[in-house]
């Protein structure tokens, strides 16, 4: 980090004064009994019914209550890998080497064991998840798995049940998480630990009731959403909770940064959680149905946990820099209540989701409904793209945030007195327009059913927004809105920033040939390579191009229009040789793909039987043409940006240049003038 890590407070260090390693252990133990507990009670009212909804024999009950139990144990432990990276990173500096200080290299600690117990949790789930859909005992299951020891048994179950498959790639992305927080020291490797562990908790969020029948696509996405924070929430919590049982120099800090946090997730899982249960039931039903029962008692457990929230905001964490020890205590108390509140609501979420949900007057889909989540009665029309819209809560709600999160640091800017460009404003505001239309108007609609129309998405997204964002020039306006930590103090998002920028990983992605390669590259090996054919069906993968697009894009823009600051500074003429090089291999691929003979993802397209549908390889053509033709627009964007950015910095020059003239009174002209004329007199 670029910030030197602050003595400790007038109090003496005193992370070595309590072990808080026993009382850590027996609190999550008693967090896993809560949460059992209340998962096997909602499991308990439900599972009657749940048999003779889906018709299968009963698995015997290990399997029916022994499921949603190792689902709460490896959910609560995910939280605390999740929560002890997220703090180790973001709660408690580093020192001024870049190495973890003692509380994050403990929280790191944590986070490799969670992790390692999350991985074994879904490891005990395939069985589990395999025997509950097939109606055998566990015994028999296990048994049949023992009797083929070897690694094909295993896909072959994972791939005959796919919340088994999901259970799998849960336990590699937890064991990667556990090995990687094992080996780090440094504050860099804590970003790698959150990724890792955030992919092990997609997974989970793919399957179950969300991930079927009508509006999936809401369901899913709210569900990606409220696991995410409720695992930062809860996990967070935990973490805070151990360090200040244990009197860690820097534990007001890292509560006052861990409450901000908790006030998000707190709005992040309200909103979430009632929009997946508006997806699977109507408001009438709250009442009267098991289903909705638990929805309200989760919903009596979000008020209590955001209620003791409260109380901490304004009671505890002002005090908790005093050194007297009844503070501490309090807010341990309190804090361990809250988390207690979390176990609960985790036992009723596991619980939740063996429920059955009630049968909407919408159960009865159609495929397409069934395969993307909602109806396309009426074939794609100007009208339908710009106004036939169904909001993404991903992107779309990412494309409302960023515009205000942007909005509100012009606004501070313009309080303090400073001005910033109208221009870079106008630029980042139709950027996050530009993404919310590329994914929640009629063109997002659309875009899984037509190959064309997600082509023009894709090209939105891959081109259009990231260069729109990027003038928007988000960086330099974070480090000018951001106050600095100041020498001394502990190193804050300002810091963060200019740290990712300046960092290996970020010259390595900023290089010319890498960014080229994985911009341009990427187009042959989704779409010609046969890895859009594999996941066109697959809604993570959906969501996972669209971040790609955007990623790659943003970077490939960052280093040849970026007006923030860069790892890598190349000048004009290299930008405009990038930009040039780059051209044919884009056109290319549009010529390529209008001149493919098979058509890609046939079987998918043709699975939909919409009835307006028309040729699949007219369509197909119809997308190589976009692809090809769309990236005239973008490119004149470029060409103009590029243009205005080498006058400017013609112009500074010159100005530099007049500056130092006036100062040495134009020295270097008068000796350059008295060159040339000692030159022109004849030689004696």
């Amino acid at each position: 980090m670029s910030t030197t890590t602050p003595e400790a407070p007038a109090t003496t260090d005193r992370d070595s004064l309590r072990d808080p390693s026993e009382a850590r252990r027996l609190l999550l133990s008693a967090l896993i009994v809560v949460g059992v507990t209340a998962a096997v009670v909602v499991t308990a009212a439900s599972a009657a019914t749940a048999l003779v909804l889906t018709g299968v024999p009963d698995p015997g009950w290990v399997v029916t209550y022994g499921l949603p139990a190792v689902t709460v144990i490896g959910q609560l432990f995910a939280a605390v890998g999740l929560g002890a990276a997220v703090f180790a990173a973001f709660f408690v500096p580093p020192q001024a080497s870049g190495e973890l200080d003692v509380g994050g290299y403990r929280a790191v600690r944590w986070a490799s064991a969670a992790f390692a117990c999350w991985s074994m949790a879904a490891l005990a789930l395939i069985p589990l998840s395999f025997a509950n859909i097939s109606g055998r005992g566990l015994g028999e299951t296990v048994a049949q798995c023992v009797r083929t020891i070897r690694p094909g048994a295993v896909m072959g179950v994972c791939s005959t049940s796919a919340e088994s498959n999901y259970w799998l790639w849960t336990a590699i992305f937890g064991i990667v998480a556990a090995i990687v927080a094992r080996a780090a020291l440094r504050w860099g490797w804590t970003i790698l630990v959150i990724a890792f562990g955030f992919l092990s908790l997609m997974p989970p969020a793919l399957a179950g009731h969300s991930s079927a029948g009508g509006n999936h696509d809401l369901g899913t996405n709210s569900l990606i959403l409220h696991i995410v924070a409720a695992a930062l929430w809860t996990g967070g919590l935990i973490a805070v909770l151990a360090y200040a049982f244990g009197q860690g120099r820097w534990r007001a800090l890292a509560v006052r940064r861990y409450s901000r946090v908790a006030l998000w997730c707190l709005l992040v899982v309200a909103f979430s959680g009632a929009v997946n249960a508006l997806v699977r039931m109507t408001p009438s039903e709250l009442f009267v149905t098991t289903y909705g029962q638990v929805v309200l008692a989760k919903l009596v457990a979000l008020l209590i946990a955001g209620g003791l929230g409260y109380f901490h905001r304004r009671r505890t964490i002002a005090e908790l820099d005093s050194a007297e020890e009844p503070k501490i205590s309090l807010f341990v108390r309190f804090a361990a209540v809250e988390a207690a509140v979390f176990a609960v609501a985790f036992g009723l979420g596991a619980g939740l989701a063996r429920t059955p949900p009630p049968v909407l007057a919408t159960a009865d889909v159609t495929p397409v409904e069934l395969k993307i989540g909602y109806r396309l009665d009426e074939a794609p029309t100007l009208s339908t793209i710009l106004f036939d819209w169904r909001f993404d809560l991903i992107f779309g709600t990412a494309a409302i945030v960023l515009a205000a999160v942007y909005l509100a640091g012009v606004w501070r800017l313009h309080r303090r007195g400073d001005a910033w460009p109208v221009g870079r404003t106008i630029a980042w505001i139709l950027g996050c327009a530009a993404l919310l239309f590329a994914t929640s108007s009629g063109l997002g609609k659309y875009a899984p059913a037509m190959f064309s129309v997600h082509m023009m998405s894709h090209m939105m997204l891959s081109m259009l927004v990231p260069i729109l964002l990027v003038l928007g020039a988000p960086m330099t306006l974070a480090l000018r809105a951001l106050p600095p930590a100041g020498r001394g103090q502990p190193p804050g998002p300002r810091e963060w920033i200019l740290t990712g920028i300046h960092s290996r990983y970020s010259r390595f992605v900023t290089h010319p040939l890498i960014a080229v390669t994985i911009f341009v590259g990427s187009f042959y090996v989704l779409y010609l390579g046969g890895i859009f054919e594999k996941i066109v069906d697959n809604h993570s993968a959906h969501l996972a191009m669209n971040l790609h697009f955007l990623v790659t894009g943003y970077l490939f823009y960052w280093l040849v229009i970026g007006i923030d600051p860069a790892p890598r500074q190349i000048s004009p003429v290299a930008k405009l040789g990038v930009v040039w090089g780059s051209l044919p291999f884009h056109a290319f691929f549009g010529v390529a793909l209008m001149m493919t003979t098979a058509v890609i993802a046939e079987d998918w397209y043709k699975s939909l039987a919409l009835p307006w549908q028309g040729d699949l390889y007219s369509d197909q053509q119809a997308g190589g043409g976009i692809a090809w033709a769309t990236g005239e627009f973008p490119l004149m964007i470029v060409m103009i940006a590029l243009l205005v950015q080498w006058q400017r910095q013609d112009r500074k020059q010159a100005r530099r240049f007049d500056r130092h003239a006036d100062r040495d009174g134009d020295a270097e002209l008068e000796s350059y003038n008295a060159m040339l004329a000692e030159m022109r007199e004849p030689k004696s």
